[in-house]
């Protein structure tokens, strides 16, 4: 349960400032036309944390392997279908599923096997 809550945490921080961002690129001409795309972003990212996590979990224990980054592209994957799902765009989703995927799946590779991308060398 701890991953999916840091993955919902770091989804609902992202949604945020995305939403942030596209309101002070593309100023809303009302006060709830803002609220309503600050709304919007939140709540996609926020659901592809909650799909990551769940698909995650679940295909680590369909799979018996709960450290396989397999399973973090899976989870990826899905979070990238609902993307396109949620754009009513297939090339959407297709790119996000491999791209989303391949990220995580890097991501718990490179922890697993101690990869640093920032601080100080190692000497």
């Amino acid at each position: 349960m701890q991953r999916q809550s840091s993955v919902r945490v770091y989804m609902h921080r992202g949604g945020l400032v995305g939403s942030a961002y596209h309101i002070v690129a593309f100023p809303p001409e009302t006060a709830v036309e803002a609220l309503a795309r600050a709304t919007s972003g939140t709540v996609t990212m926020a659901a592809m944390g909650a799909i990551f996590g769940m698909a995650t979990c679940l295909s680590a224990q369909a799979r018996e392997a709960p450290d396989d980054p397999t399973n973090y592209f899976i989870g990826g994957c899905a979070s990238g279908i609902f993307l396109g799902a949620r754009t009513h765009s297939a090339i959407t989703g297709t790119t996000a599923c491999f791209g989303l995927g391949t990220l995580a799946m890097f991501t718990k590779i490179g922890k697993k096997e101690g990869w640093r991308l920032t601080g100080p060398p190692k000497l």
